[in-house]
């Protein structure tokens, strides 16, 4: 029974394969093969538009990359204050940005709006030489509450950071499993509303290593081959890595997998709301399911065998904050398992 991270799981066969089938010949490395110039096709024809795509080998780097071309390093990115890149990148941002401050917003369910981000403005005065100017707005999709933007309200939000100057960043980590949430296409949830660069994660979804930088705001690439360069993300045999996606693209995979993690935890999601003592904290959108319980039943699942990740922190607390992530990997029979346990 692992629910703790999506990360837990192994690459789906579809992309091991795909990883074998650009394995065999000799070619140029650093982005300058075949196999990354289909990649790069690939990803044009997902987006229905002209893109600049970028690999690197995490989330961290993608995300702190993107923000380092959007904003100078006296400026200030807007995010949620659950945000990735406000609480798990080590300071990431800050470093390839070379000193950019992130802006933190509280936000129901994980989500920025509009009046949010209005009022934190206001301690960053455009014109005022004492003060960090505004650079960027970043957009988690999905959040890390798993809860996902509207086409409308990223389209509001980007909408409100462009009359403000800045740009729109979306940490697109688990990017699959808002997409499918949505029924949207992925032209429709980036560029179309708006979205000037985007953080594009396969890792958490079936993939090895395999992170993109995608840029759909041309004006804003400049000089990011020289950063990812410096940042040392820029792979010899990238192949390997453009072939993962490749793999993932082929045939919807990336569509699938992401549906079928996001349909358990709409199972578990339904399960658990049967039983008494178990409370949602927010809505299940994608593959988290976020769910306060008592202590003696954190427990009591624990000593079921049960993983999972205690989102509150504070193992004093009676009622306890618990995330459950299913991934592309989780079976139906780990989810009636923990249901089961669930039940006492």
């Amino acid at each position: 029974m692992f629910f703790i991270s999506d990360t837990m799981a192994g690459a789906a066969p579809e992309i091991l394969k795909a990883v074998e089938a650009v394995n065999d010949g000799l070619f140029l490395g650093y982005e300058g093969d075949p196999v990354c110039e289909e990649m790069k096709a690939q990803f044009a024809k997902i987006f229905e538009t002209e893109v600049s795509v970028f690999l690197v080998a995490t989330g961290t780097a993608s995300n702190a990359l993107a923000l380092s071309v959007m904003t100078p390093p006296y400026g200030a990115v807007f995010a949620h204050e659950g945000a990735h890149i406000n609480v798990d990148e080590c300071g990431a941002p800050e470093f390839y940005t070379q000193g950019t401050k992130l802006a933190a917003i509280k936000g129901a369910n994980g989500k920025l709006t509009c009046e949010g981000v209005r009022a934190a403005l206001t301690n960053f005065p455009k014109g005022v030489v004492h003060r960090m100017q505004p650079g960027g707005l970043s957009l988690s999709q999905a959040t890390e509450l798993g809860t996902i933007y509207t086409v409308d309200e990223i389209n509001a939000l980007s909408e409100f950071a462009q009359s403000h100057g800045m740009a729109t960043h979306m940490d697109g980590a688990r990017f699959a499993n808002a997409l499918v949430a949505l029924g949207c296409s992925p032209a429709e949830m980036t560029w179309r509303a708006g979205v000037d660069v985007l953080s594009f994660g396969a890792t958490k979804n079936g993939a090895l290593m395999a992170e993109a930088v995608v840029f759909f705001n041309q004006d804003l690439v400049g000089d990011f081959a020289y950063r990812q360069k410096r940042g040392g993300h820029l792979f010899s045999k990238s192949r390997f890595s453009a072939g993962q996606f490749l793999g993932y693209f082929k045939d919807d995979l990336w569509l699938k997998l992401a549906r079928r993690s996001n349909d358990l935890a709409g199972r578990l999601e339904a399960g658990l709301m049967e039983l008494p003592g178990y409370e949602l904290a927010c809505p299940v959108q994608t593959n988290q399911v976020f769910v306060t319980m008592s202590r003696e039943l954190v427990l009591r699942w624990q000593e079921a065998g049960a993983q999972f990740y205690i989102w509150s922190g504070d193992p004093a607390q009676e009622r306890q904050l618990v995330r459950l992530v299913c991934s592309w990997k989780t079976t139906d029979e780990q989810v009636d398992q923990l249901l089961e346990v669930a039940r006492g």
